[in-house]
């Protein structure tokens, strides 16, 4: 795993067409902005890792 330090305002980038901005941090909470292409799915975590809900006809939901 790659560790870097950023301050407000600072980017990283990742590949030649993403771009993740620290835009500010309270406490233990950082928020983040991304810039990627649409087809780049960019979900938290939690969510990525749920399974799909059935919809109400029984089909899958994608997450």
């Amino acid at each position: 795993m790659l560790v870097l330090s950023r301050k407000i305002g600072e980017e990283i980038v990742i590949g030649d067409n993403i771009r993740l901005k620290v835009l500010a941090v309270h406490g233990s909470q950082v928020r983040l902005g991304f810039t990627a292409p649409e087809e780049v799915p960019i979900v938290r975590q939690e969510v990525a890792s749920t399974p799909p809900k059935p919809s109400s006809r029984g089909e899958q939901v994608p997450a």
